[in-house]
């Protein structure tokens, strides 16, 4: 059911963001530890995959160590 009666909404200019007098900074952020982090993640990833890789080579082997 809708209304009968429609209600007045009084609409407002939007104000004017606040802008800086006479100062402009540059975004120029340092990214030298997410570089080095990002290394290091991509350094250990690579070692667990040859890991995994050589594990499955000498599967059979290393499993009729552990079963005799």
């Amino acid at each position: 059911m809708s209304k009968k009666h429609k209600r007045q909404v009084s609409r407002q200019a939007p104000r004017p963001l606040p802008t800086l007098t006479g100062k402009t900074t540059e975004f120029n952020p340092d990214y030298s530890t997410t570089k080095r982090e990002l290394r290091r993640i991509g350094i250990l990833a690579g070692i667990f995959f040859a890991i995994l890789v050589v594990l499955a080579i000498f599967q059979n082997q290393l499993l009729a160590l552990f079963v005799k």
